[in-house]
C-alpha cells in the first residue's frame, strides 16, 4: 500500500459514483485532501498546481490537467489492434472515423478512450456519426464481432496486476473480487501471458479489461485510463494506488511514462 501522502489533493469529477465515493473515503482516510470538481473545473485554481492528482475522466483531464500540471497517462489509441490475434481472440484495426464509414460488413466499432460515441456492433459503417458531427480523422477502433461470457477490470501497476474484479457474466453486470471468481487463476495466468507481451506499450498505471470468450479461450477486451475506470468490487486502496500514479504530478512522471501523457482534448498515439 502506498504511503499517507501530505498537503495532497485528489480532485474528483461531479459525479456520484460508487467509485467516486469510495475514492473519496479511502483518500481522506490516507491523508489527502479529496475534492470535487465544480462544473468541471478545478476548484482552488493554480494554488494546487504540483500537488494535485485526479480521478474523473477525459472531461475533467482535458479541463484541468493543465492548469494544475497533473501528467493523466493513457494506453495507446492503437494498443489494442497492436496486439496479436492470439491475446485479442478477433481481428482489430486502428483506422480513421472516414475509413470505418466505408465498412462494407458488420464490425464493433468504438472510440478508443473518449465515449464520444457508443460503443457497439455495426451492421456496415453507413450509420456511423457523419463529418458534421466528429472530424473524418477522429481514431477510432474496428473489430470482429466476439461474445464474452465473462468480463473482468484488471487495475495494473508496473506491468502486474494490482487487482481485480470481475463485472459481468454474460449480459448480466455481475461484480464480484477476483479472488471470489471460479476463474481467478485462469484470469491471472492470462493477464501475465498478456502484460509480459504488452511489455512497454502500456504506462505504468493503466486498466485492462479481459475475458471468456463465449467460444471458449481468454482475450483482451480493451485497455483503459485508470483515472477514467470504475472500480468494481476491486479494493479501493488498491484502485486508489493505480489512479494516484496514473494522474498525478507531472514533475513526478517517470520518463518511460511521458509519452503516454494525454494532450488535451484527444488520445496519445503510439509511443
Amino acid at each position: 500500500m502506498c504511503p499517507v501522502i501530505d498537503d495532497r489533493v485528489l480532485l474528483l469529477a461531479p459525479r456520484a459514483t460508487d467509485t467516486v465515493r469510495r475514492l473519496t473515503e479511502t483518500a481522506t482516510a490516507r491523508g489527502l485532501r479529496a475534492v470535487t470538481a465544480e462544473g468541471w473545473r478545478a476548484p482552488d485554481g493554480p494554488r494546487d498546481a504540483g500537488r494535485t492528482h485526479l480521478y474523473g475522466g477525459p472531461l475533467l483531464a482535458d479541463r484541468v490537467a493543465g492548469e494544475l500540471d497533473v501528467a493523466a497517462l493513457q494506453p495507446p489509441a492503437d494498443w489494442l489492434a497492436r496486439l496479436p490475434v492470439a491475446l485479442t481472440g478477433r481481428r482489430v484495426e486502428a483506422v480513421t472515423l472516414a475509413q470505418a464509414r466505408r465498412l462494407r460488413r458488420p464490425a464493433f466499432v468504438k472510440p478508443p478512450t473518449d465515449k464520444l460515441f457508443p460503443a457497439r456492433i455495426h451492421p456496415d459503417g453507413s450509420r456511423l456519426p457523419g463529418p458534421d458531427a466528429f472530424d473524418d480523422d477522429l481514431p477510432v477502433l474496428v473489430s470482429d464481432i466476439v461474445r464474452f461470457d465473462r468480463e473482468y477490470r484488471l487495475f495494473v501497476l508496473d506491468g502486474a496486476v494490482h487487482v481485480g474484479s470481475r463485472y459481468s457474466v454474460g449480459p448480466r453486470l455481475d461484480p464480484a473480487r477476483l479472488a471470489q471468481d471460479p476463474y481467478a487463476a485462469e484470469v491471472r495466468a492470462f493477464a501475465a501471458e498478456l502484460l509480459a507481451a504488452a511489455d512497454g506499450s502500456l504506462p505504468s498505471a493503466a486498466v485492462v479489461d479481459v475475458g471468456l470468450l463465449d467460444e471458449g479461450g481468454w482475450a483482451v477486451v480493451e485497455a483503459n485510463p485508470a483515472w477514467a475506470s470504475g472500480g468494481y468490487a476491486c479494493d479501493p486502496g488498491k484502485v486508489l494506488d493505480v489512479v494516484l500514479r496514473a494522474a498525478g504530478p507531472k514533475a513526478e512522471t517517470a520518463p518511460e511514462d511521458l509519452p503516454f501523457v494525454r494532450a488535451a482534448g484527444r488520445a496519445t498515439g503510439s509511443p
